[in-house]
C-alpha cells in the first residue's frame, strides 16, 4: 500500500470522477485507474462503484477513506516536522473562524504569514464557534477564531482571550429605533428578531441576556450567516443584535447602542496536545503567547 495510491483514492472520492481525479493529480487516467485497481486487489475489496454515469464509494471505500486521509495528513506532518528542524516551515495551515471575528485582522495576519512562509498552503473554514472548537479538538483545524458568551469557555483546547465586546442592535434605516442614541432589552423584546440558529454560541449570548432580564422575544428568522442577517434587517423584516466591533463592516442598516447589552468574548484556540510548525509560526505572527496559555 503506497501513499500515492491513497492520494488517488482521496482524489476520486472528492471529485466523483476518475478523469477529474487524474487531472488533479497530474497523471494520466490509465495510470491512476491501474494504481487504484492494484490497491483494491491488495485489500480484497472494491473501493468504488463505477458506471458510465457516475463513480461512488462502496461501503469498503467509505470505511477506507478516513484512514487514508489520516495517513496522508500524518505523512505531510512528518515532512513538515523534518523541514522545521532545518528552519523551514512548510506543509498546511488550516484556520477556522466565525464570520463576525473582529479582534484580529485575519486577512492581514495571513498576508504577513504568507510573506514569511510562502511554502505553507492555507485553508480557511468559516463556521459556528462550537463546530470550530470540535474541529480543533479533532485535529481538522490548526487554529480557530471564535466568540462565546461570557459564561462559557472553549473546552478541550488551548485558548487565549483576544477581546471582549458588547452587542448592538441592528435595525433598518427607517426603523423607529434608528434615531435613538440607546435602547434597552425590554424595548427590543417587543420587536421581531433575525438571529443565528438556536443552540449556537452566537445565539446563546442574546438568549441568556433576555432570559436573565425575565424577557422573551420573537425570533422569526434564523440565519446561519451573520452577513445575511443584515440582508433581512435592511428591508425591515426584523432587527438583529451583533457585536459592536463587527458593526462597522455592515452596510444598508443602522446600529443602536444597547444599555444592558449582552457581551461576548473572542478567543483564538489551538490544540493543547500538539502544534504543527505552521500553526506555531502563525500564532507567533499573531504574537499569541502559547507557552503558558491555559488549557480549557
Amino acid at each position: 500500500m503506497e501513499l500515492q495510491q491513497m492520494r488517488y483514492v482521496v482524489a476520486v472520492a472528492e471529485t466523483n470522477s476518475f478523469t477529474r481525479a487524474a487531472e488533479r493529480c497530474l497523471v494520466v487516467q490509465s495510470a491512476l485507474s491501474h494504481q487504484i485497481a492494484r490497491l483494491e486487489n491488495e485489500l480484497g475489496a472494491r473501493l468504488f462503484e463505477r458506471t458510465s454515469r457516475r463513480v461512488r464509494l462502496t461501503p469498503a471505500g467509505a470505511a477506507f477513506l478516513p484512514a487514508a486521509r489520516q495517513c496522508l495528513d500524518a505523512a505531510e506532518r512528518a515532512a513538515a516536522e523534518v523541514a522545521a528542524t532545518v528552519g523551514e516551515v512548510r506543509g498546511r495551515l488550516a484556520v477556522g473562524l466565525i464570520p463576525t471575528v473582529a479582534a484580529v485582522d485575519v486577512p492581514g495576519a495571513l498576508r504577513d504569514f504568507r510573506r514569511q512562509y510562502p511554502q505553507v498552503r492555507i485553508s480557511l473554514r468559516v463556521g459556528a464557534s462550537d463546530d470550530l472548537i470540535e474541529q480543533v479538538r479533532e485535529g481538522a483545524l490548526d487554529v480557530a477564531f471564535l466568540g462565546l458568551p461570557t459564561t462559557a469557555r472553549p473546552q478541550g483546547v488551548a485558548a487565549h482571550e483576544l477581546a471582549r465586546d458588547r452587542l448592538v442592535a441592528v435595525v433598518a434605516p427607517d426603523h423607529p429605533l434608528a434615531g435613538q442614541a440607546s435602547v434597552g432589552l425590554r424595548r427590543l423584546a417587543t420587536e421581531v428578531f433575525v438571529d443565528l440558529p438556536a443552540g449556537t454560541a452566537g445565539r446563546l449570548q442574546s438568549d441568556q441576556a433576555f432570559s436573565a432580564a425575565g424577557l422573551s422575544r420573537d425570533v422569526a428568522f434564523e440565519v446561519t450567516a451573520a452577513d445575511y442577517m443584515t440582508r433581512l434587517v435592511a428591508p425591515g423584516l426584523g432587527i438583529a443584535m451583533l457585536p459592536s466591533a463587527y458593526a462597522p463592516q455592515l452596510t444598508g442598516v443602522t446600529t443602536v447602542e444597547v444599555a444592558d447589552a449582552p457581551a461576548r468574548v473572542e478567543y483564538v484556540i489551538w490544540s493543547r496536545h500538539s502544534r504543527t510548525p505552521a500553526a506555531a509560526a502563525f500564532l507567533a505572527v499573531l504574537d499569541i503567547p502559547t507557552g503558558d496559555a491555559p488549557d480549557a
